[in-house]
């Protein structure tokens, strides 16, 4: 089923968006993953000749926002990440989270909505760090942007049916809850151990047997449960521990999601009640 373009109906399109410009050339989702890989090894590279204060020009650092100092760092941060696991994890996420969302909602919508969802993310961290946290620990990473595309997708295709990899989850939680009774050197094993483990389990998923696929621990969930999912568990655990996640980033992001979402839906009604019928 052909569903046209919004504000260009005379050309063949699919979607929010355009197929033919998806297919015949890079999509922005594959463009935003080459970029943060290729900024995550320059960034390793500048740590290497100048330290920590790589983090302190790029990552987003409250004190130093407070003060009126390094405000680029709410855009620079998205592009940031802490450890290869993390970059590995968000760009899993980005593509195929992104992947869908750009071809139901074009390139361009798609662009504003990742690139707003990050900085509106990054404010709630600044926030939020103000009032309940650190305001020296710095943040960075994609995750903001990516929760926002998770919101867009909770209310254009709620009912539509995606896997959570809950193995993952359940050992981070695991971890983060068990390391601060644990002796360093231990701890150290146990992080090793567990970044292995989810590093296995995600590949499992795209394993061909159904025995070692649950090793992943999936779950099958509709889109709109996803982000509470994601966020309700390690907000409420992060009250009693203190999580290296931000949370308040992820909240922020999601909610641009979900107000851009509904936007669309009073916008484009038909459109957006085909959408939701199409994906169930």
């Amino acid at each position: 089923m052909r569903i046209s373009r919004i504000d260009s109906p005379t050309k063949k399109r699919t979607g929010f968006g355009m197929l033919g410009g998806l297919s015949s050339g890079m999509s922005l989702t594959v463009q935003l993953i080459i970029v943060n890989v290729i900024l995550y090894f320059v960034a390793l590279i500048g740590i290497g000749f100048y330290g920590e204060k790589i983090f302190e020009w790029f990552a987003l650092t409250p004190s130093l926002i407070l003060s009126g100092q390094s405000l680029w760092a709410f855009l620079t941060s998205m592009f940031m990440h802490g450890s290869f696991f993390h970059l590995f994890a968000n760009m899993f996420s980005l593509f195929f989270v992104g992947g869908f969302l750009e071809k139901l909602i074009g390139r361009k919508r798609f662009f504003w909505v990742y690139l707003i969802a990050g900085l509106v993310g990054g404010i709630f961290y600044v926030g939020a760090t103000m009032i309940f946290g650190d305001i020296n620990i710095p943040a960075v990473g994609a995750s903001g942007a990516i929760f926002g595309l998770l919101g867009v997708l909770a209310v254009l295709v709620p009912n539509s049916r995606i896997y959570l990899i809950a193995g993952p989850l359940i050992l981070i939680i695991i971890e983060v809850v068990a390391i601060p009774f644990l002796p360093l050197s231990l701890a150290g094993t146990i992080g090793a151990v567990v970044n292995v483990l989810i590093f296995v389990m995600i590949f499992a998923i795209f394993s061909s047997n159904p025995n070692f696929r649950k090793f992943a621990v999936p779950v099958e969930l509709h889109m709109w449960l996803l982000p509470i999912i994601a966020i309700v568990p390690l907000a409420v655990i992060g009250l009693f521990v203190d999580l290296p996640i931000g949370n308040s980033a992820h909240l922020g992001g999601l909610v641009v999601g979900l107000i851009f979402g509904f936007y669309l839906r009073k916008k484009f009604p038909r459109k957006t009640a085909l959408l939701s019928r199409m994906f169930k």
